[in-house]
């Protein structure tokens, strides 16, 4: 079974240039921005050192605004996904590859991940159960299956039956709609986006999946908001979850999150880590690292819609 923290994930909702596009750069603004950057480093360093290198390398390369060009799903070690989209076609097949890899050991997390089909939540003509992020518009991505799965488990204990979630920067909505159907109509998960048409699409595509009812009764809702200050209605949550990198933690998530309750938020800059944040039940917090990660940066919506 393969060791998760040894493994630079990805699965951000944002998106980069291909390397091979990045090598015969031309320009800037003739960069498609619908693809990723496709990195294999057989490097047997320390977590940050072949990030490291890798960045010192490329900026040798003289490219303007090279630091724009590392935005995205990249990856720094061994794997770019566990897998390939070849032979798996259906959403139960997808769950079984990521219990055969050691992502899912949790039976409820497997549950909820075959309940909410991520066909649903994928563009047309796009196969839907591939290892990989993908491009949803407004310089947006749905995250690798592996990824929206590391973070299910990581807040599985804070996603029981009657408690509260808040998917930050919620995307297509694929997460929050796990988030409910773990929660449970005594629930209440709640979904952030500052990007009105992706609200819009969401909730048509939560419509289609198992977690309609939720949606109908109101105990699943979807939103257009700044994620940085949460929402602070239905506070305090049980889980957060934040789908793009911060300086540092904002502050009103913190303030947020409840008393026992969980957070998973990538944090840093060009080297960036998944950290897991439990207040305790005396409010103190306590933080952890779990997995090195690249996303692009927890922003405005006008900075994300010029491509920051």
């Amino acid at each position: 079974m393969m060791n998760l923290s040894t493994v630079i994930a990805y699965g951000c909702r944002y998106c980069t240039p291909p390397i091979k596009q990045l090598l015969n750069y031309t320009t800037l603004l003739h960069l498609p921005h619908h693809h990723h950057l496709h990195l294999h480093l057989h490097l047997h360093l320390q977590r940050r050192s072949p990030a490291s290198i890798f960045y010192s390398s490329f900026n040798n390369l003289k490219l303007p605004n090279f630091s724009l060009l590392l935005t995205g799903n990249s990856l720094f070690f061994r794997m770019e996904r566990f897998w390939s989209g070849n032979g798996v076609n259906k959403n139960k097949q997808m769950v079984e590859h990521l219990q055969h890899y050691g992502v899912i050991s949790s039976k409820k997390v497997a549950e909820v991940m075959e309940t909410v089909d991520r066909a649903f939540f994928v563009p047309d003509g796009t196969p839907p159960y591939v290892d990989s992020p993908m491009a949803i518009g407004y310089n947006a991505t749905i995250s690798a299956p592996h990824m929206h799965a590391t973070c299910l488990q990581l807040l599985e204990e804070n996603l029981q039956p009657g408690m509260h979630a808040l998917d930050v920067g919620s995307g297509t909505g694929y997460l929050t709609a796990c988030f409910a159907i773990m929660v449970g109509r005594q629930g209440r998960a709640v979904g952030v986006e500052h990007i009105p048409e992706l609200v819009a699409s969401s909730i048509e595509n939560i419509k289609k999946c198992a977690a309609a009812p939720l949606l109908k009764e109101g105990s699943l809702s979807v939103h257009t908001g700044d994620g940085r200050q949460g929402w602070p209605e239905c506070a305090p949550y049980d889980a957060i979850h934040v789908g793009a990198a911060a300086p540092e933690i904002p502050q009103p998530l913190l303030d947020q999150l409840k008393p026992g309750g969980r957070m998973v938020i990538p944090v840093g800059n060009i080297f960036q880590d998944l950290k897991v944040v439990d207040k305790n039940l005396d409010g103190s917090i306590s933080i952890r690292s779990e997995t090195s990660v690249r996303y692009v940066p927890l922003t405005s919506r006008d900075a994300q819609l010029r491509g920051y």
